[in-house]
């Protein structure tokens, strides 16, 4: 008994710390989804106002009827753009990863170190020649543009192949005896007992392209192709100042597929980045 209290007591501090972070992080979420319960007028009064007197759902009444708001249009791209960019960085990083991890082929050492030199190479840098490349391929506007560019991710293959890398050699050697080469094994031994590292990956790359708002609104012009944080930033430019309970609703409208997201595969983030081995070998 004493020794659970003194463990307790011991652990206090961190607790407490840990608390007044997750306060901090999830103040904001909690103002805005206050906030878009409260008429125009209230979310305007100074000072500031954290819970409605009268909630009211006129803001969410209004980003789902509002002619020129396709909420449920550019949710939909989000989803479909996000799903298809992460299918896609699965299929090129984890075979890139797999060379790395068990290939012995000239220059395997070097070649990776230069690939993780790319990934301090700022965005802004190939932002124009990317942009030239979708319009020679005329894919401007359009859901190749936000699906393919920056599919060959360097953080994906540098994730996989620490954890490839953990996973025994010896392992590979049944099928090795049962004449199966390095795409046998890799299909057959290697993505199975990767499942928590590929899980993990695809939901930090799905969340990533999902609230990505830079690319997506260089690329699209169209209603049709234009994603939910591209139509976010329109709502707020269109009606800031006019009436926020909107942009309010909107915002919490569009959190709501990544925590059902999280929600639903938190286990497998948990396991995925438990067991990918970032020091490496």
């Amino acid at each position: 008994m004493n020794i659970r209290h003194t463990g307790l007591y011991k652990n206090f501090g961190a607790y407490a710390f840990l608390l007044l972070l997750s306060a901090f992080v999830l103040f904001p979420l909690a103002i805005a989804v206050s906030q878009s319960f409260m008429t125009n007028q209230e979310v305007n009064r100074w000072p500031p106002k954290v819970i409605p007197t009268e909630p009211t759902l006129e803001g969410y009444r209004a980003v789902v009827t509002q002619q020129d708001i396709r909420l449920d249009l550019w949710l939909r791209n989000s989803l479909f753009a996000a799903s298809g960019y992460t299918l896609a960085v699965l299929v090129i990083c984890s075979p890139a990863a797999y060379a790395f991890a068990r290939l012995r082929f000239p220059g395997n050492r070097p070649l990776f170190a230069l690939l993780l030199v790319t990934i301090m190479i700022p965005g802004q840098v190939t932002l124009i020649p990317n942009y030239l490349l979708m319009r020679d391929l005329g894919w401007l506007d359009t859901f190749n543009a936000l699906i393919f560019p920056g599919a060959a991710n360097v953080f994906g293959v540098f994730l996989l192949r620490q954890f490839f890398m953990q996973i025994p050699a010896e392992l590979e050697e049944a099928a090795v005896l049962d004449g199966a080469g390095y795409f046998g094994r890799f299909r057959h031994v290697i993505l199975p007992l990767s499942t928590n590292a590929l899980t993990a990956l695809a939901i930090f790359v799905f969340l990533g392209h999902y609230n990505d708002l830079f690319w997506p609104i260089i690329v699209t012009s169209s209603l049709e192709t234009r994603t939910l944080p591209v139509g976010l930033s329109i709502i707020q430019s269109s009606y800031a100042g006019q009436y926020r309970p909107m942009i309010l609703a909107g915002a919490v409208l569009s959190t709501l597929p990544i925590l059902i997201v999280y929600a639903l595969f938190q286990r497998r983030i948990i396991q995925g980045v438990t067991l990918t081995g970032m020091g490496g070998r």
